[in-house]
């Protein structure tokens, strides 16, 4: 990854772009979801050990997917901010339907 993003909106199309494989998405999608549901359950149980384990839940799945099904290498690792918000972008964007017609437009 050789590209330098200064804005969001420059980088979330490049990371659409690392995220054709639906396979890949759903497990993004798996992996958010279930950060959630860990982060209210600690919170309701004042169990906040538990958060320790949302960067495990959530960057394992998304990296299973990486790795198995794009054969790319997470943008994570290079620009962490970036993904970390464009996974909640991409999920709001395929519960609201918006994601086909962007990844349409790549």
């Amino acid at each position: 990854m050789t590209q330098q993003f200064t804005s969001f909106d420059e980088f979330y199309p490049f990371y659409l772009g690392e995220h054709q494989d639906r396979r890949c998405r759903i497990l993004h999608y798996i992996g958010s979801t279930l950060v959630l549901l860990v982060a209210g359950i600690a919170i309701a149980s004042e169990t906040y050990l538990l958060l320790a384990a949302l960067p495990v839940i959530g960057y394992g799945f998304a990296w299973v997917g990486h790795f198995g099904f794009e054969k790319n290498r997470p943008a994570t690792f290079k620009y962490p901010f970036y993904s970390l918000l464009a996974d909640w972008v991409m999920l709001k964007d395929a519960i609201t339907g918006e994601l086909d017609n962007k990844l349409k437009q790549l």
